[in-house]
């Protein structure tokens, strides 16, 4: 069981199975669950009307919202034993790209910056790699409200995105997993392969950066919390 202080962050694209592994690690090891910040921002129906109007406040309401919950984090001193959360503050940036345009990108970064200053960096970033054709299947699957709105296209683009996030990311070590091969939602064989990747790679058993064999096709309801961005372009 990990007891060492850490702060551990699953990422992967909408449908990979983030917060299904994230419940797992922390009702196997009583890590504190951090999930994506659920509050409706008021700016979404005028996006849908006014897209470019309304683009900037509906990705600051986003911002504020994730930083608010990652400043928490430092001042209630979770970091005690392990904490888990199902996105990664630097994120954030991705879908900002998508949507602002080069004045707005200015003002975004300049806030971004200092708050990401602030956030907790993590010890270690587990990234749930799941090719798009099994996303899409998973995505219409569930049936969740929004996501119907979601091209594979858009899976293309935000995968593209998260690689070169990947490239420069320097914060902590990353753990790419292949998340088809082995079913952590539903068998203990399952879980316990991917809790022992995990562990190694956050004790310094392995080199945390290198692709590795990892699981499943997980079917619970996860999606991302920005239904606004599903196949709008800069």
């Amino acid at each position: 069981m990990i007891r060492p202080r850490r702060f551990l962050v699953v990422e992967g694209l909408i449908g990979a199975g983030k917060t299904t592994l994230c419940k797992l690690i922390a009702e196997s090891w009583g890590a504190e669950l951090i999930l994506e910040p659920s509050e409706h921002n008021p700016f979404l129906g005028p996006f849908y009307d006014e897209p470019r109007r309304y683009a900037f406040p509906v990705q600051m309401f986003y911002l504020i919202n994730r930083w608010r919950q990652q400043s928490h984090l430092r001042q209630t001193g979770l970091f005690e034993d392990l904490v888990v959360s199902d996105y990664l503050f630097a994120k954030d940036r991705m879908f900002a790209e998508k949507t602002l345009d080069e004045l707005e990108m200015e003002l975004y970064d300049r806030f971004a910056g200092v708050l990401g200053e602030i956030a907790p960096k993590p010890d270690l970033v587990v990234y749930l790699d799941v090719p798009t054709e099994v996303l899409m299947r998973r995505i219409h699957r569930r049936q969740a409200i929004g996501e119907e709105k979601i091209q594979p296209e858009y899976l293309d683009d935000l995968r593209e995105r998260y690689e070169r996030l990947w490239a420069e990311f320097t914060l902590c070590p990353v753990l790419r997993l292949d998340n088809r091969t082995v079913n952590y939602a539903d068998e203990p064989e399952g879980r316990a392969k991917i809790l022992e990747l995990i562990q190694d790679a956050l004790l310094g058993n392995g080199n945390g950066t290198l692709p590795a064999s990892g699981s499943p096709a997980s079917a619970s309801a996860e999606r991302e919390d920005q239904p606004s961005l599903f196949g709008t372009e800069a």
